[in-house]
């Protein structure tokens, strides 16, 4: 269910290796968590996050909720898109519903976020909980 070339976080965000730079997202289980995305905080371009740092902001009809940074690096882009449609997010979430682009500053870290597979393995034990 959840890409392969993709990379996976334990609070649900993802991130996709392209060449020195990164786009990062959150999952699909987490915009099913959040309900209907209306409004989306992004970060300037320039900003420079480490590990865990937050990145900005997601605003559903139910909560509001951190997205942080699953690697560090500078923010080279945000998804201007998520400005004007932020149901981009529940409608295409490992796609088009990125949300930074980063220019990464440590590939190991990249080593240390799990796979597909670890990422469905996780979830199958929220569900079980």
């Amino acid at each position: 269910m959840y890409p392969n070339d993709l990379h996976y976080t334990k609070d649900h965000e993802w991130v996709k290796v392209e060449g020195d730079e990164a786009l990062i997202g959150i999952t699909d289980f987490a915009q099913h968590q959040l309900g209907d995305i209306i409004f989306v905080e992004l970060p300037p371009v320039g900003k420079a996050l480490e590990v865990h740092q937050t990145i900005g902001t997601v605003e559903s009809v139910k909560s509001v909720s951190d997205i942080y940074s699953p690697i560090a690096g500078e923010v080279a882009a945000v998804n201007e898109e998520l400005n004007q449609t932020a149901d981009i997010l529940n409608k295409d979430p490992h796609g088009q519903g990125w949300i930074v682009r980063l220019k990464i500053k440590d590939k190991r870290q990249i080593e240390g976020l799990m796979s597909a597979g670890d990422y469905e393995k996780l979830l199958e034990g929220l569900e079980a909980s």
